[in-house]
C-alpha cells in the first residue's frame, strides 16, 4: 500500500467517480491512476469502486470505510508535512486566505498590512471568490483559510469560528426621498428600484428573508459581487443600494448617504473556516488573532480539539 494509492483513491471519489478529472487534478494519467486503484483493491482483496466496463459507477460499502481512512490517512500527512516546514523553516512559508470582495476590500487590509510586516518571509496570497468557492478550496487544501459570512457554516469538514457581527445598510443619493423616511422601513424599500449583493454574497440570505417575512417582493434591478459596483450604480440613479455598513464610509463616498438597517435585516455574523484536525502553524495562528483578537491559539485549539466552545462561539 502506498500513500500515492490512497491520494489517487480520495481524488476520484472527490471527484464524483470521474477518473479523468482525478488524473487531471493530480497532472497524471488516467490510464496510471486506474491502475494503482486496482493494484490497491488487488492488495486488500476487496473491490472499493463498482464499475460498468470502464466506468466508475458507485462505492462498495468496504470501499467507502477504505476511502474514509484513507482521507484521514493523507491529512495526517499533510499535518507531517507542515510540522516539518514549520520547524525547519522558522518565520517562512506560505498562507492562503480565502475570501470575498467585501472582506478583502473592507475589513483585512490592515490585518493583512500588520501580518507582512510581522512576517516579511511568508508569501501570503488571497483567493477571491463566491462562499461556497472559498469552502471547496479549503476543504480540497487549495486554501488555508477561509473567510466569509454566507454557506461556511455549512460545511461539516470545516471548523467555523466566529469573528465579528456586522449590519447593512441602504446608500442613496443625497437627494433622494427616501432619505426623509424616518424610520426607514421595508415597505418604504420595496416601492424603489434596488441594487444589493448577489444572492451567494454578504448577508445576501438575511436580506432575502427580511422582505419574505414581511410578504413583499422587492424590485431588485441589478446583483454584484462588489459593494463599490453597487454605489456606482446607485450614484448613477438606477435604484437604492443595500451593502455591507463597513463599506460605506463619507469622505469616499461624496454624493452619497447611508441609513443603517440593522433594524430591517438584522446581524451578520464573519466566520473563519479551518479544516478539521488541520495543523496550524504559529504564523496561521497570528493571521487568526489579527482578524479576530478573541480567537487566540489557546481558543482555537480548544475549539479544534471540541473543548471549551461557548467561549470560542460567544461573541
Amino acid at each position: 500500500m502506498k500513500l500515492q494509492q490512497l491520494r489517487y483513491l480520495a481524488k476520484v471519489a472527490q471527484s464524483g467517480l470521474n477518473v479523468s478529472d482525478a488524473a487531471e487534478a493530480l497532472y497524471t494519467s488516467q490510464p496510471g491512476v486506474s491502475k494503482q486503484i486496482r493494484q490497491l483493491e488487488d492488495e486488500l482483496g476487496i473491490i472499493i469502486f463498482e464499475r460498468n466496463g470502464k466506468r466508475l459507477t458507485g462505492i462498495t460499502e468496504p470501499g467507502r470505510r477504505v476511502i474514509g481512512f484513507a482521507e484521514r490517512i493523507l491529512g495526517e500527512a499533510e499535518n507531517i508535512r507542515r510540522v516539518g516546514e514549520e520547524f525547519s523553516g522558522g518565520d517562512s512559508g506560505s498562507l492562503v486566505v480565502a475570501t470575498t470582495h467585501t472582506q478583502a476590500r473592507y475589513a483585512l487590509p490592515t490585518v493583512v498590512k500588520e501580518f507582512v510586516e510581522r512576517y516579511p518571509d511568508v508569501h501570503l496570497s488571497m483567493r477571491q471568490g463566491s462562499p461556497p468557492q472559498i469552502a471547496e478550496w479549503t476543504i480540497k487544501g487549495e486554501a488555508d483559510i477561509a473567510i466569509a459570512t454566507e454557506s461556511l457554516d455549512r460545511c461539516p469538514q470545516l471548523l467555523m469560528l466566529p469573528c465579528y457581527q456586522w449590519g447593512h445598510c441602504v446608500v442613496a443619493p443625497k437627494v433622494h426621498p427616501i432619505l426623509d423616511e424616518n424610520p426607514i422601513s421595508l415597505f418604504a424599500l420595496a416601492r424603489w428600484p434596488l441594487i444589493t449583493y448577489d444572492p451567494a454574497f454578504t448577508g445576501r440570505s438575511l436580506i432575502n428573508r427580511a422582505f419574505e417575512r414581511a410578504r413583499l417582493s422587492p424590485n431588485i434591478v441589478l446583483s454584484a459581487i462588489d459593494a463599490d459596483v453597487i454605489k456606482t450604480y446607485v450614484k448613477l440613479g438606477l435604484g437604492l443600494g443595500i451593502i455591507a455598513r463597513m463599506a460605506y464610509d463619507a469622505d469616499r463616498d461624496a454624493g452619497l448617504e447611508a441609513i443603517d438597517a440593522i433594524d430591517l435585516f438584522g446581524i451578520n455574523t464573519t466566520r473563519i473556516g479551518l479544516r478539521r484536525g488541520i495543523y496550524l502553524r504559529q504564523f496561521e495562528y497570528d493571521f487568526i488573532t489579527l482578524f479576530a483578537p478573541h480567537l487566540t491559539k489557546k481558543a482555537v485549539d480548544m475549539a479544534m480539539t471540541g473543548t471549551g466552545e461557548n467561549d470560542v462561539y460567544q461573541l
